[in-house]
């Protein structure tokens, strides 16, 4: 009867030995469950690392097409470009247009437009011309680079004449629309000095969509081959003026020089270039050389009559 009770003793201590030794098996499952789902949040609430690559947001048109005399924008948008520098780029002779906000070229038609804090990148071209078409490639400095390419047509508004001659310029225009150079018809200016003309359009309701210059049968512009050579029109609300400028004058710029508006008859001036002569002399110096030969011939006149 002991034996009974003391076995029954036994195996009540060898069932809870095992109940206690059994805790032990059993909590670390669930604190391996839950060290998992702990280490899940922990690498969940770590932030997600966003890519700060630039990208462009092709949403404008890349196909362009103006009117001459008109503006042209190409619009480029780059999102998140972050420290890296938005440039323009003339695909036909690499030559960087803008960098950021700045203008790399002597050609002030040329500007970028980046509202602060904006995507926007639009390449504008003031007055554009039909040497202005061609591609220009949006670029940011990555690594490799990156770029986008936009194709800008010109079309004219107006037939230009073939030549630029002033009498072979047959166009139909009201009289009143006339270009007017300011000054005298013949100017004249020092070898090595700047050639300033000024052409006036008097045509207000309707500004020229152009106004092109004209040496003899050269267009003068930016890209003029001799170089030195600016151009600046303004529109106003008195009409449309137009200025060119050439710089280190030599001989061989003297000639006629006209001014051809797209809805005006055109103006004319003769410019000449003085090797150190002063312009006096060539203008009256032919009289003065005439006047002491009719003083000869007059008096030889009334002398040969009192001899009679």
């Amino acid at each position: 009867m002991i034996n009974m009770k003391f076995f029954r003793v036994v195996l009540a201590l060898l069932g809870g030995t095992h109940v206690l030794c059994a805790q032990p098996s059993a909590s670390p499952t669930v604190k391996s469950t839950g060290g998992s789902s702990l280490a899940s949040v922990v690498a969940g609430s770590k932030p997600t690392r966003l890519s700060n690559k630039p990208d462009f947001d092709d949403i404008g048109p890349r196909n362009v097409t103006a009117i001459v005399g008109q503006t042209a924008e190409l619009n480029c948008f780059v999102k998140h470009p972050g420290d890296r520098v938005v440039s323009w780029m003339r695909k036909r002779d690499l030559h960087i247009l803008t960098s950021s906000i700045y203008t790399y070229t002597g050609d002030e038609r040329f500007s970028v437009k980046h509202p602060e804090a904006s995507d926007e990148w639009t390449l504008k071209i003031d007055y554009v011309q039909q040497r202005d078409a061609g591609v220009y490639e949006c670029q940011v400095n990555t690594e490799p680079k990156m770029n986008l390419a936009f194709v800008l047509r010109v079309e004219e508004s107006a037939p230009v004449p073939a030549t630029t001659t002033p009498n072979a310029i047959h166009r139909t225009f009201n009289s009143a629309a006339q270009a007017k150079i300011v000054g005298p018809e013949d100017v004249y200016v020092k070898k090595g000095s700047t050639i300033s003309l000024t052409c006036i359009v008097n045509v207000q309701s309707t500004p020229p969509s152009s106004v092109s210059w004209h040496h003899g049968g050269d267009v003068m512009d930016f890209d003029s081959p001799r170089g030195g050579v600016s151009l600046d029109t303004e529109k106003t609300e008195s009409g449309t003026t137009s200025r060119l400028l050439v710089t280190q004058a030599r001989l061989t710029d003297s000639g006629n020089y006209t001014c051809i508006p797209s809805n005006a008859n055109p103006a004319s001036v003769m410019v000449h270039v003085l090797n150190g002569e002063h312009p006096a002399a060539m203008q009256h110096g032919g009289s003065c050389g005439v006047a002491p030969t009719i003083l000869s011939a007059t008096l030889t006149l009334v002398i040969s009559n009192l001899l009679r």
